[in-house]
C-alpha cells in the first residue's frame, strides 16, 4: 500500500495579477510543482490553487 505524507506550510499572498498569484513562504518550505495550495478566505470559503513554476 503506498502512503502519502502533507507538509503543511503556511505562505502568504504578494502579488495577484491575473490568474497569477504570487504567494512567499519561508526559506525551505517552497511546495513542489503542482501541489495545491489552500487559501482560507476571510467568507470561511476555501479557493484551491495549484503550484505552476
Amino acid at each position: 500500500m503506498r502512503r502519502m505524507t502533507t507538509k503543511v506550510a503556511t505562505g502568504r499572498i504578494v502579488q495577484i495579477q491575473g490568474v497569477v498569484v504570487d504567494v512567499e513562504f519561508p526559506p525551505g518550505q517552497l511546495p513542489d510543482i503542482y501541489n495545491a495550495l489552500i487559501v482560507e478566505r476571510p467568507d470561511g470559503g476555501r479557493l484551491v490553487l495549484e503550484v505552476q513554476q
